[in-house]
């Protein structure tokens, strides 16, 4: 694998990823990086995710992994700013962590791969466009901005 196929698998992670996530929640592409041999895909979430709600985000997100194979390798419960570190069977690295403000923010770093040019994600963004680093998250979701913990889902009969 080249570095143009290691960037469209971690596309295709995150893409699959945010996809679990209801309801849906905006998202912009930040940064591409490459080092001697790997790359890094960076996203940016856009929509706040209120800290009584950060807890089901993660989890969805966790569940997910574990489905679909990955290893979780690191969990930081911090209240403000917590984060799930994975590894997929391909020797993938993704993480989801939250910064300030509650923005979450994903993260795909392939394994070492042949060298190449890397290009832009091909899929547009959810999210509006912005010039350089996007701002903190500023659309509101009335499910995961909500300052309320989820509701327990009703017993079944």
């Amino acid at each position: 694998m080249d570095m143009q196929g290691a960037a469209e698998r971690a596309d295709a992670m995150f893409y699959a990823t945010v996809g679990e996530i209801k309801p849906e929640i905006e998202w912009v592409h930040y940064t591409t990086t490459t080092g001697s041999c790997d790359v890094t895909r960076y996203w940016t979430v856009m929509t706040v995710v209120s800290e009584q709600r950060r807890g089901s985000f993660l989890g969805v997100v966790e569940r997910f992994w574990k489905a679909s194979g990955y290893r979780i390798k690191t969990v930081n419960p911090s209240k403000d700013m917590p984060a799930i570190y994975a590894t997929s069977a391909d020797g993938f690295g993704i993480r989801v962590k939250f910064g300030y403000k509650g923005q979450a923010f994903l993260q795909v770093t392939s394994p070492c791969v042949d060298e190449s040019k890397v290009s832009v994600p091909t899929k547009a963004a959810n999210g509006r466009t912005y010039d350089g680093r996007p701002p903190t998250p500023n659309v509101r979701s009335a499910f995961w901005s909500a300052v309320t913990p989820v509701p327990d889902p009703a017993p079944s009969p």
